[in-house]
Parts: structure tokens; C-alpha cells; sequence
């Protein structure tokens, strides 16, 4: 497998376990607000279904056009960027909220839209893009396809694994947050600065 490629399905990777780990980490951060409830973590996989799911129809339409790997890359540096907020600026967007919000249903539903919302979005967009990267013809999409969501969907269980058995054991919060962010912007600079200046996209259409 060529280095190319391998930085796609690492991108591709990692933003599975990015996904999963902010996830997590969002469940914590809301619990001094709003509790642990199910209503907590029901407002939370809603919210991050449907940033995933807008996110999956950007990627996709994005890649319709002259698919690099850079441009991917830049996903994953705009992800870093949209998730700053919940590094610097998490505890009075979630006391606002939370003072403004009586019911703790919808208080944790605001909360998860405000912080999440924008990178999980454009995380979601990442899977489909890099699909569209790697598919040589037709006849290899599905397999692709396959191979692209197996390694986000291992990403996200290693982000799952990691974050909710050790991670949160070992490091504060805003500690796992700004590490994950900081392995994001250097996989990011890695496909932004690599030398494949080629464009990538479906022989037949």
C-alpha cells in the first residue's frame, strides 16, 4: 500500500476515533450540568447522529468535485478548529446554558449542539471523502467503500475503548481534548505537505 493511501485510511481512522472520543468526553463534561442520565446521553448520540449524518451528505457532495488530499486534510485541521470551543470555552457556554435552560432534557440537547455540533460535522464528512480518493473505478467502490468504513468504524471502537477504560483515568479532560487535537493538526500537516499533488477520482463515471 503506498504512503498516499495509507494517509487517507489513517485520516480516515482517526476521525472515527475522534468521533467516539469527543463523545465520551462530551458525556463528562455535560454531567456536572445536567447529570448522567439517559436523557444526558440520549441528547448526545442524537446530536452526534445528525452532525454525522449532514456531515456523511457534505463529504459525499464535496467529493464530487476534484477530491485531493489536501482538501481532506483540511478537514481534519477545520475539525480542530470548530472543536476549540469545547477546550476554551466549554464552562461558561455550558453555565449559560444551563441557566437559561430549566429542563436538563433540552438543557443537555443545547449544550451537545453548541459544542459538537460544527466538528462532528465536518468529522463526519471525512469517510465518504476519502471513499472517493481511493476508488480507482467502479468496479473497486464497494470494496473501498468497505475497507474505508471498517477502518473509521475500528478508529471510533479504539476511541471508545481507550478513552472510556484508560484515558479518563489517567489525564484531565481538556488534557485528552488538546492531545487528540494536537495528533489531529499533525496528521493533518502530513497530508497537507505530502508530495501526491495528483487529483484522485473515478476513471468512469
Amino acid at each position: 500500500m503506498t504512503s498516499y493511501k495509507l494517509l487517507v485510511y489513517g485520516i480516515a481512522g482517526w476521525s472515527g476515533y475522534f468521533v467516539m472520543a469527543l463523545e465520551l468526553l462530551g458525556g463528562r463534561a455535560l454531567g456536572p450540568y445536567f447529570g448522567s442520565g439517559i436523557y444526558v446521553w440520549g441528547a448526545l448520540i442524537t446530536l452526534f447522529m445528525l452532525s454525522l449524518s449532514i456531515g456523511y451528505l457534505i463529504g459525499g457532495s464535496l467529493s464530487t468535485g476534484k477530491p485531493t488530499l489536501q482538501k481532506l486534510s483540511a478537514m481534519l485541521l477545520l475539525a480542530v478548529l470548530a472543536a476549540l470551543p469545547c477546550v476554551l470555552a466549554a464552562t461558561p457556554i455550558l453555565e449559560f446554558i444551563f441557566d437559561h435552560v430549566p429542563d436538563p432534557r433540552y438543557g443537555a440537547l443545547c449544550a451537545s449542539m453548541a459544542l459538537f455540533f460544527l466538528p462532528i460535522t465536518v468529522l463526519g464528512a471525512v469517510s465518504p471523502y476519502a471513499v472517493r480518493l481511493l476508488v480507482d473505478s467502479l468496479g473497486t467502490s464497494g470494496q473501498v467503500a468497505g475497507k474505508v468504513f471498517f477502518v473509521s468504524t475500528l478508529g471510533s471502537t479504539l476511541g471508545t475503548l481507550l478513552t472510556s477504560f484508560y484515558l479518563v483515568l489517567l489525564f484531565e479532560l481538556d488534557q485528552i481534548m488538546v492531545g487528540m487535537m494536537l495528533i489531529s493538526v499533525v496528521a493533518g500537516l502530513a497530508g497537507w505537505l505530502s508530495h501526491r499533488e495528483g487529483v484522485r477520482y473515478a476513471t468512469s463515471v
